[in-house]
């Protein structure tokens, strides 16, 4: 690690009062994933297979649907880029998007699907039996970590006298973005104006990509979706975030400052998490829990930023250890409003800095993969054991898992953690974790006739 990078890390950590944290957790996880120092070795479940802990969330609970299409991810590696429409079937990944949907929830068509979805939603919190109704915001949050620039896939702006960073292609895919939404507005019945797509830390963008194939469609619905985001670059068409400071999240370390969340976001109803199966340099793995890094404000801390808290997602913790994913997973306006996980594979990059890249686990083709679950933690589980079996997948290390085990246990967590991020009582299970029985089965509990654990149906 270089001196400088220390020396700003130590001191934002002092500034955050993160004493028993690591510290400089992103120069050494930077470090460790170019190879220049020494990496935790690669992930292994400490409690084996089989073994599940936690209650599954849904209606059919703990389901979580995985469906691999090799014609949705077409792109020969050298012509254009992956995101143009010609290297990516946008009908393919329309039916993928609604095969999905009607294997989650059991029903035989998307409209039925979607309803169910509202419905179940409403009828767990307590908000009785009703679906959507006009005027119930949508927020689709979405990860654009490597979208920082004007132009789409860029390399990011650098300081001055620095190198230019080369161009990242770890970026969502604007036709299963573009997917998703066309569904609510065409099944789900969700009015256009009631739909927002995200990501508002401050270097992020919704890039033109996403953006373009919204608004490619000439349904004025689909002129009326918005989009909120950190930096738009002078792009246009795109709200900025005002933080909430009347809904804090309070996280369950002492050493950590209150969060704030977008106004925006507070006052959806539903929120849809669409997050990347991706590998990750610092935590392990970067899912749907970890999505929501884009969603935080601390006013003293770096603003629109989750610098903050790195320290508490370090692969490198131990298990039993605090991890700030559970608070963000629980609070009432994130996790508890999330009525559908979504996670986009078809694309998946090498990890949070790097490329995208062809699985030897699949023959050295795409990922060419989505999956879809009511349940933060069994999809998080699932995209880890497809993940840590793929050989090219070279970041997932360390206790990747850790804070899947608190979350699923969040009442009595083996750290001794107390989860109340909303003030509203000490969290229960968030859902439910366990691993396969192996990578070629990929079987679950529920999938060998257990009546609790994780069922998975794959059609890979």
């Amino acid at each position: 690690m270089h001196r400088r990078c220390f020396l700003k890390s130590l001191a934002a950590a002092k500034a955050a009062g993160l004493a028993s944290l690591p510290v400089a957790p992103v120069c050494l996880a930077l470090a460790q994933q170019r190879g220049g120092a020494a990496q935790p070795g690669q992930f292994k479940p400490g409690e084996g297979a089989n073994n599940p802990v936690g209650s599954g969330k849904g209606i059919h609970p703990g389901r979580v649907v995985w469906l691999r299409d090799t014609k949705a991810a077409t792109w020969d590696g050298m012509t254009g880029y992956w995101w143009d429409d010609a290297n990516t079937d946008e009908r393919a990944v329309h039916r993928m998007t609604s095969s999905l949907l009607r294997d989650l929830t059991g029903r035989k068509n998307e409209k039925q699907a979607w309803d169910a979805l509202f419905r179940n939603f409403n009828e767990t919190r307590n908000l009785g039996r009703a679906g959507y109704r006009p005027g119930e915001r949508i927020a689709i949050k979405v990860n654009c970590n490597q979208d920082r620039s004007p132009q789409w896939g860029a390399a990011a702006p650098s300081p001055a006298g620095r190198p230019q960073r080369r161009a990242l292609n770890g970026l969502p895919s604007p036709h299963a973005i573009a997917a998703l939404v066309t569904a609510l507005i065409e099944f789900g019945g969700v009015r256009g104006e009631d739909i927002m797509v995200y990501d508002v830390t401050g270097t992020r963008n919704v890039g033109n990509p996403i953006y373009t194939k919204i608004r490619a469609n000439s349904n004025r619905q689909h002129q009326a979706v918005k989009f909120l985001v950190g930096a738009d670059y002078d792009l246009g068409g795109r709200m900025a975030p005002v933080p909430d400071m009347e809904n804090p999240i309070r996280f369950a370390s002492d050493q950590l400052p209150a969060g704030y969340l977008p106004r925006q976001v507070t006052e959806a109803s539903y929120v849809i998490n669409m997050a990347l199966l991706r590998a990750h340099g610092m935590a392990g793995v970067t899912l749907a829990a970890k999505n929501h890094f884009g969603s935080v404000h601390f006013p003293n801390d770096g603003g629109w930023s989750p610098r903050v808290l790195h320290g508490s997602v370090m692969r490198t913790r131990p298990m039993g250890s605090y991890n700030a994913l559970v608070d963000l997973i629980g609070h009432r306006h994130l996790g508890g409003k999330t009525m559908l996980y979504v996670l986009d594979g078809l694309y998946t990059a090498e990890h949070n800095e790097g490329n995208v890249f062809k699985w030897a686990s699949f023959g050295d083709q795409w990922a060419s993969s989505m999956l879809m679950s009511q349940d933060p933690i069994a999809i998080d589980s699932v995209a880890l054991d497809i993940l840590s079996s793929e050989p090219r997948a070279t970041q997932v290390r360390g206790n990747a898992d850790n804070y899947l085990h608190e979350a699923a246990q969040a009442a009595k967590p083996q750290s001794g953690s107390v989860y109340n991020p909303d003030g509203r009582g000490t969290l229960g299970s968030l859902g439910v974790h366990e691993h396969w029985n192996n990578p070629s089965e990929r079987k679950y509990s529920r999938n060998l006739g257990a009546k609790k654990g994780i069922e998975l149906i794959a059609r890979v």
